[in-house]
């Protein structure tokens, strides 16, 4: 169920198109959708986001196709909710809550369970209501506010105390996450990072360019968890591949924050693969919401590639795979388009050896370094993939002079004198 006002029908993505993919949303979460309903009205209804007229029509379309489920294509408060399942007599889910149901779904890591999980309940608390006397604790004792408290207070410190345990927990993967970062830093290899808004073909593209074996599926976000792969290009330079989560309009500010460890691959990279579903005539506005991602998680700087997947499908569609590269390209700031097929592998090697053009430069850097005795593994690390000038060791460790690839900087931060 969508409504389209004014504001609507002046906005890139129609409310119509919106609901399809509201649709599709469903049937990744694992329903059947068995009606579509868009209402066009001047303004929200503030009691029922439709009108007292049309939420008896939903009622009635639901009881005779025997629906038990009505989500709606915007953001419910808790009130609006509660009053459309009142009236529906079936249970209501918006946009946001589908989509933390399909996370939950999908997360298989642990830190992908503590990251949607963190959404959930960011998202319920303050959704939380009363339900009546019922619910009330008349009794006091050790750990709670004393007499008289209520479920629902209670339900809130509750959930508060859940949320700071798992920010706790998830302070904790972004410190291994950057330890595995720092690790792979110590080995000079440039990351690019798979951007793109769900479903466009991401992971199988990953598949396609590493031999791997992640997850590919036609259901959106059907890959959460983040994989690294190196990869080999045509000048033998070899890179680490990153495949990350999907965006989509409308993303909830919950998930973007939840899921701000895992972004960090793509604010990390030195260059990022913006792979667009080329077949799909949302292409172009797709293409704009995930730069305005981003430019919101501050990667809209980083050096892209644009990367205009599932070829194949283009003729049946009837697009012209040329025209569109070089309109989108323009849109995306100029940045250079390749047209691929993931499934077929047509233009994946034109793509690898954009990648190796425009892959940022490595040069070499001049570093003072000082090196306590207990980390000489570092004076190695230099003289492998560095040109040392000057070095001198005393009796708390070992001096040096060097020119070394800026990629390594990174990893020698902390010795820098």
């Amino acid at each position: 169920m969508a409504v389209e006002t004014a504001k609507d029908r002046a906005a890139d993505f129609s409310a119509a198109e919106s609901l399809e993919e509201l649709a599709a949303l469903a049937e990744s979460a694992g329903a059947v959708v068995v009606e579509k309903i868009l209402q066009a009205r001047p303004a929200l209804d503030a009691a029922t986001l439709v009108g007292a007229g049309k939420t008896e029509e939903i009622r009635s379309v639901a009881e005779a196709l025997s629906a038990d489920l009505v989500i709606f294509d915007h953001e419910l408060p808790g009130t609006m909710q509660r009053n459309l399942e009142n009236r529906l007599g079936v249970k209501v889910l918006d946009r946001t809550q589908l989509i933390l149901d399909i996370f939950a779904r999908r997360a298989r890591t642990r830190e992908g369970q503590l990251q949607v999980e963190l959404a959930q309940l960011g998202y319920l608390l303050p959704r939380l209501t009363g339900r009546g006397a019922a619910l009330s604790r008349l009794g006091g004792g050790i750990g709670t506010r004393g007499p008289g408290e209520t479920k629902l207070e209670t339900d809130r410190r509750r959930i508060r105390a859940r949320i700071k345990k798992i920010r706790k927990d998830l302070e904790g993967v972004r410190r291994s996450r950057a330890t595995q970062r720092r690790l792979r830093q110590a080995v000079p290899l440039a990351t690019v990072a798979l951007a793109g808004y769900t479903n466009a073909g991401k992971s199988t593209l990953f598949n396609r360019l590493c031999g791997a074996a992640v997850m590919a599926d036609a259901r959106m976000f059907a890959t959460l968890d983040p994989t690294v792969r190196q990869l080999v290009l045509p000048s033998n330079r070899r890179v680490l591949l990153s495949d990350t989560v999907g965006f989509i309009r409308q993303l909830p500010t919950t998930l973007v924050e939840a899921f701000r460890a895992t972004l960090e691959e793509v604010t990390e990279a030195s260059l990022l693969l913006h792979i667009v579903d080329a077949s799909s005539p949302a292409a172009a506005e797709y293409c704009s919401h995930v730069r305005q991602v981003l430019a919101e998680i501050g990667a809209l700087d980083t050096p892209q590639v644009l990367v205009l997947n599932k070829a194949d499908l283009l003729e049946r569609a009837g697009i012209d795979g040329e025209s569109l590269a070089r309109r989108l390209a323009g849109e995306a700031g100029g940045a250079p388009a390749v047209v691929v097929s993931a499934a077929t592998g047509a233009g994946i090697d034109q793509l690898l050896e954009t990648i190796d053009r425009c892959l940022p430069d490595d040069p070499l850097a001049g570093v003072r370094l000082r090196v306590p005795m207990s980390d000489l593994g570092v004076v190695h690390l230099v003289h492998e993939y560095g040109r040392v000038v000057a070095e001198r060791y005393g009796e708390e460790g070992c001096e040096l002079e060097a020119q070394v690839p800026s990629s390594l900087l990174p990893r020698l931060a902390a010795y820098r004198a």
